[in-house]
């Protein structure tokens, strides 16, 4: 094989591996990307989480993790969801649902599972992530952040997220 044949068919797989991230997308039928989230999906409405879509997961992904937090919170970055270990075939997550199979983190509230949107004043920002991973992780039920970040760390091989808005009532 030549170098031509080599440097060709490594652009063909760079085009390919940048097309298929690209594709992956994460949204809502509740809100809108930059939308309000509606208040039973916050912490003082119902608590419960929206119904997700996830589409153009690579075909070589093992496993999805979803993070959802509010940067705009007043002591920085708040955690409000973490699951992983989510089956990599998930097209939907169930309003008030958790992915068959997954397993899910502690909360920047202290608590396991979902915890909604409630900013103390003003409007924030909340980013349901979407992450697609070469592996399984090895982690406890009830993990926190910091363990899920590390243990994804050099794993991620697509990602794409969805941005809500909620305002303190």
């Amino acid at each position: 094989m030549n170098v031509q044949h080599v440097i060709t068919a490594l652009a063909s797989l760079c085009l390919a591996l940048t097309a298929n991230a690209s594709e992956m997308k994460i949204s809502s039928l509740s809100f809108q990307n930059g939308g309000s989230i509606p208040t039973k999906f916050s912490h003082e409405g119902g608590n419960a989480n929206p119904p997700l879509k996830i589409e153009g997961v690579p075909t070589h992904a093992k496993s999805l993790a979803l993070i959802v937090e509010d940067p705009d919170a007043p002591g920085g970055l708040f955690t409000h969801w973490l699951v992983w270990n989510i089956d990599p075939k998930t097209a939907s997550v169930a309003e008030h649902g958790v992915p068959k199979g997954s397993t899910e983190g502690t909360n920047g509230f202290g608590e396991g599972g979902y915890g909604g949107p409630q900013p103390p004043s003003g409007t924030h920002r909340y980013y349901f992530k979407i992450f697609a991973l070469d592996r399984m992780l090895i982690l406890p039920n009830g993990a926190k952040r910091s363990d899920l970040e590390k243990a994804m760390k050099g794993h991620v091989i697509a990602q794409a997220e969805l941005m809500g808005r909620y305002s303190a009532k």
